[in-house]
């Protein structure tokens, strides 16, 4: 018992760090296959890469381990794996050279249970996963699933937004609100890092140079929604060597003016 009640704690914790957002499911999805990042209550169970597959109104994420210490995996409690049928087990994705597993997500950005075989231990753990959204393009979700400004029916013109940055070392912030412009149904941000030492800002494949030459560094980047975050890489030349440093931008549709 004592150890059952340690473990709930240790999941605890380990979901007290992972942030909350809306849900996103298969229906708010265009079916496709797109990389995303899943975060784990276990540091011994790492997902090193993540495929997901939208198809037919479910998620199915091909999850790449770290390791080859397990042997299975299943949806549900370590409890409920150990009592499952065998073929309601999954096991690894045969013919590849890592172990990897095709995992039924039930969607994105919530905690999601997922049992793991252990080879070495010959036992089930418990382990909590959230497949993160960040990383999905604008182009991954159907219509109306984004909040836009074409949704929200915003008027060319000037705005202000609020927006926060997260991520990287905790220390870095950028200036709100900040400077939005709408035209023909599109928005753009003004970002004012905190800093004078970012050399450029890229989203995807899109690199965005600074449009200052004085103060803090300032770049002019899209806006492609609001209240969800949107992955940008910073690169910083403050350290010896210049390198990116991933953060999220989320602009708050509310206050907008």
């Amino acid at each position: 018992m004592k150890k059952r009640i340690c473990l709930f704690m240790l999941l605890a914790a380990a979901l007290a760090v992972i942030p909350a957002s809306a849900e996103v499911t298969a229906d708010g999805l265009v079916p496709g296959e797109y990389r995303v990042a899943v975060e784990s209550s276990a540091s011994m169970f790492r997902v090193v890469d993540c495929c997901l597959t939208v198809k037919d109104g479910g998620l199915t994420a091909r999850m790449t381990m770290s390791g080859k210490g397990y042997g299975y995996v299943y949806p549900g409690t370590a409890e409920e794996a150990a009592a499952a049928e065998k073929t309601q087990l999954i096991p690894p994705v045969e013919g590849l050279e890592a172990v990897a597993f095709d995992f039924p997500v039930p969607a994105l950005d919530v905690p999601v249970s997922c049992a793991a075989y252990s080879i070495k231990k010959d036992q089930w753990y418990d382990r909590t996963l959230v497949f993160r959204s960040e990383d999905l393009p604008p182009e991954a979700f159907a219509e109306g699933a984004l909040v836009t400004a074409a949704s929200l029916g915003l008027q060319d013109g000037t705005y202000k937004a609020d927006v926060t940055l997260s991520g990287g070392s905790g220390k870095a912030f950028v200036e709100s609100p900040a400077e939005l412009t709408v035209e023909g149904g599109a928005a753009a941000a003004l970002i004012v890092m905190s800093s004078s030492k970012y050399d450029y800002l890229r989203m995807g494949e899109e690199t965005y140079l600074p449009v200052n030459t004085g103060g803090n560094s300032a770049f002019r980047i899209p806006v492609p929604c609001f209240d969800r975050p949107v992955t940008v890489f910073a690169d910083t030349t403050a350290m010896s060597v210049p390198h990116e440093i991933e953060y999220t931008l989320t602009f708050s549709s509310e206050g907008l003016k």
